[in-house]
C-alpha cells in the first residue's frame, strides 16, 4: 500500500496509528529483539527491497523511541533496508537501572551493528540522537559511509538543562499536535528519571570534538522552525565536520524527521548517492586540531 506523505510540519492521525503499532507488523515493519551487550534490544526493521543500496539506520532522541521516526523508516523502505533501534531505556528495549551517558549509548550501537553484521551504514540521528552517532562516527568510522545529523543538540548557546528544556516548550507550540500521544508513551517507558538524567548526560556533552572527527559525507538537517536548533548552531556543526552539508526545511519545527519524512528521506538518497563505496581514513588528530 502507497502512502501519501504529509506536507512538511504535519503528522496525521493514520502515521500516529502506525507510531504506535509495534510490536505488531505494519506498513511493512516488523520488530524483533537482540541481546546484546547484556541489553534485550528491540529494534523496528523493514524488509529489504533487493535494491542493494546500503542500510540506513535511524536513531532516536532524548525521551522518545523508534515509534517517532516510523514516518522516516516507512520512506526510506522502499529503496534501503531501514532499522530503527531503541536505545537502552528506551522504547520496547530493556530498561538497565542507570541511564547510559553519549558515550555508552555509542559504544552500545557499535555494538548493536556487529551484532546485525552489517556493512558500513548511513546513520541517521536525530537530536540527542545525533549527539550518539557522532560519538560513533568519530570511534568508528569503518562503520560508517555516511552521517546524518537531524537536529542536533546540543547548542553551546544554550547548553544547560534549563536552557534545553526552554526552547523544546517554544518548540512544542510550533509541533503538530497529534505527535503528543506517543510522547508521552515515550516518557512512560523510559521513566521520567532517565529522560532528566539522559538530558544531564546531554548538556555535559561536547559533541564539537567528536564532529570534528567525522571522516563520513554528512548532511545536517533542521526544519526552519526549528528553535531547539537554531541556525547559527547549524551553520556550526556543518563547518566542524570536515565533509558536510546543511539542509533546511521550511515548515517543519525540531522533529524534522517525523513531520518531514518525504523530504529527509529524498536529502539521505541523495547523500548516499555521493557517498564513497570505499570508506576514507579518519581525520589525523592533527587535521582536527587545525579544523579547530
Amino acid at each position: 500500500m502507497t502512502r501519501t506523505p504529509s506536507p512538511a510540519g504535519r503528522f496525521t492521525l493514520a502515521e500516529l496509528r502506525l507510531a504506535l503499532a509495534a510490536p505488531r507488523a505494519a506498513a511493512g515493519l516488523t520488530s524483533e529483539w537482540r541481546v546484546v551487550d547484556g541489553v534485550r534490544t528491540h529494534t523496528r526493521r523493514g524488509a529489504d527491497p533487493g535494491t542493494g543500496a546500503p542500510p540506513v539506520v535511524l536513531v532516536h532522541g532524548l525521551a522518545v523511541s523508534h515509534r517517532y521516526l516510523t514516518p522516516l523508516a516507512v520512506a526510506l523502505a522502499t529503496t534501503h533496508p531501514v532499522y530503527v533501534p531503541d536505545l537502552p531505556g528506551f522504547g520496547l528495549s530493556e530498561r538497565p537501572g542507570e541511564a547510559y551517558d553519549v558515550s555508552r549509548h555509542a559504544a552500545h550501537l557499535a555494538a548493536w551493528l556487529d551484532a546485525y553484521r552489517l556493512p558500513p551504514a548511513c546513520l541517521v540521528g536525530h537530536s540527542f540522537g545525533a549527539e550518539v552517532v557522532a560519538a560513533l562516527a568519530a570511534r568508528h568510522p569503518e562503520a560508517v559511509r555516511a552521517l546524518v545529523l537531524a537536529g542536533p543538540t546540543s547548542d553551546p548557546a544554550a547548553r544547560t538543562r534549563r536552557g534545553q528544556v526552554g526552547r523544546w516548550l517554544v518548540d512544542t507550540l510550533r509541533e503538530a499536535k497529534a505527535q503528543s500521544p506517543i510522547l508521552l508513551r515515550d516518557v512512560w517507558d523510559a521513566r521520567p528519571w532517565r529522560v532528566l538524567a539522559t538530558l544531564s548526560h546531554s548538556v555535559h556533552n561536547a559533541i564539537e570534538m567528536d564532529l570534528v572527527r567525522v571522516a563520513a559525507p554528512t548532511l545536517v538537517v533542521t526544519g526552519g522552525r526549528d528553535t531547539v536548533v537554531p541556525a547559527a548552531w547549524r551553520e556550526q556543526v556543518a563547518h566542524l565536520v570536515p565533509d558536510a552539508r546543511a539542509l533546511v526545511v521550511p515548515g517543519a519545527a525540531h522533529n524534522v524527521a517525523t513531520t518531514a519524512p518525504a523530504e529527509v528521506a529524498e536529502a539521505i538518497r541523495r547523500l548516499l548517492h555521493r557517498a564513497p563505496s570505499t570508506l576514507p581514513d579518519a581525520p589525523s588528530d592533527k587535521e582536527c586540531h587545525a579544523h579547530r
